[in-house]
């Protein structure tokens, strides 16, 4: 299912958004800046006209990030409780496995299913809210950084269904 990959990559790269923003205003500032100087010693339009253009593409990236991180506020706040904690401590938080089950009283076994659980309720969450795969593919095209964590997880996706299809069991059976 897609829409997990798409869970999984926003979950793991929203505690990052808000640094990235910050450094996106700080080369605002750093080009707006530099433009100054560069404009009032060359008075060259095209200058203008470049600084102007890469100050507007770096604003629209990051009213992306920030949209993004609405969304998945948005879709963590549809979670039943007890999915959006573990999602929370997981993703956002980075806390261990181990100390997530431990914490929630539960077995790993447990904790591994309510996990997968909430990460799919997580990504049905965007959906609900208008954001498909499709949708996010053109939303977050432009923030390769993202669709490089997408594209890694839909590749650990591939290989662990690979690993637990009844047929690659059957053959690693065969083959001991």
């Amino acid at each position: 299912m897609k829409e997990n990959v798409w869970a999984k990559t926003i979950l793991s790269v929203y505690r990052y958004l808000e640094r990235i923003c910050g450094s996106i205003d700080k080369m605002v500032e750093s080009r707006a800046m530099a433009s100054f100087y560069v404009c009032s010693v060359n008075f060259a339009n095209s200058n203008i006209i470049n600084v102007a253009d890469k100050i507007i593409a770096l604003t629209e990236r990051k009213k992306t990030l920030i949209n993004l991180k609405i969304l998945a506020n948005n879709a963590l706040e549809k979670c039943k409780p007890i999915s959006a904690e573990i999602l929370i401590e997981k993703y956002i938080d980075g806390d261990k496995s181990n100390d997530i089950a431990e914490r929630h009283n539960l077995p790993m076994r447990s904790y591994f299913r309510k996990l997968s659980n909430a990460e799919t309720e997580f990504g049905e969450n965007l959906a609900s809210l208008g954001y498909n795969e499709k949708k996010l593919n053109s939303f977050l095209s432009g923030e390769k950084w993202i669709c490089d964590v997408y594209a890694r997880l839909s590749d650990e996706s591939k290989e662990n269904k690979v690993k637990q299809s009844p047929i690659n069991n059957l053959q690693l059976q065969l083959e001991r």
